[in-house]
């Protein structure tokens, strides 16, 4: 089956007002950059995003965040995004901060079809009012549910018409469970090669958790805290 369309905008067309939308990437690194684009220029409204953070405020869904596009931001922290943390303080924006493996794991969840699990990340702390609590061999555990995402926008390195998916470096981040996990999974990717040409060994995601693949252009790939070492 041929997943490919031509451009972000066509990806992104059904998405409307008030969607929940998981959003791959760690800080700037494998962010769906031309996706993101595409729903800041489409101005779009009351979405609900899941993503580790929100970057910084003039790149990425900071851009959203400055639109006032996101009503709700479930994240693991606000990061370099100063108009994030205004909106977070000010009450301007709903904020649901959970810790980040607990993050990964409900992304894992979903795509797994699994609708909750127990973890003791979180417990005796404000992350844990109103959950359930169960004690294992002694610990307690509290009870967090599997996300329930109408898109999942991810970014990747390669991928094909069939929608297999092939992540380099770091940028795989929480791409490929995030890929796993959206009712409607799009993939911009920087290389859309033909049919056989992947390894199947290096596939991440097989294309059956893609619905949509487009190839990506203008990727500036931002990198959020540059530090380098002076010239001896």
């Amino acid at each position: 089956m041929n997943k490919v369309v031509p451009n972000a905008e066509i990806a992104i067309q059904d998405i409307q007002d008030g969607a929940t939308l998981m959003l791959g990437g760690f800080g700037l690194c494998g962010i769906p950059e031309n996706s993101i684009n595409a729903l800041v220029n489409k101005g779009i409204k009351n979405l609900v995003c899941i993503s580790n953070n929100a970057g910084v405020d003039d790149f990425g869904i900071g851009l959203m965040l400055q639109g006032r596009q996101v009503r709700k931001m479930i994240s693991s922290y606000v990061g370099e995004n100063q108009e994030f943390e205004r909106q977070l303080l000010s009450g301007e924006l709903e904020v649901e901060l959970i810790p980040q493996g607990t993050l990964a794991e409900r992304c894992r969840a979903a795509g797994a079809g699994i609708p909750a699990f127990f973890t003791p990340a979180g417990y005796g702390t404000e992350v844990a009012e109103g959950k359930e609590v169960r004690e294992f061999n002694g610990k307690q555990y509290l009870l967090e549910h599997a996300f329930d995402a109408d898109f999942a926008i991810v970014k990747a390195w390669k991928g094909d018409r069939h929608g297999n998916l092939v992540f380099k470096d770091t940028a795989r981040n929480f791409n490929p469970m995030m890929a796993m996990a959206g009712k409607i999974t799009i993939a911009e990717v920087e290389e859309l090669v033909e049919l056989g040409e992947l390894n199947p060994n290096d596939i991440h995601v097989p294309g059956i958790f893609v619905h949509r693949i487009f190839k990506g252009t203008n990727y500036e790939k931002r990198i959020e805290q540059r530090t380098v070492r002076t010239k001896a």
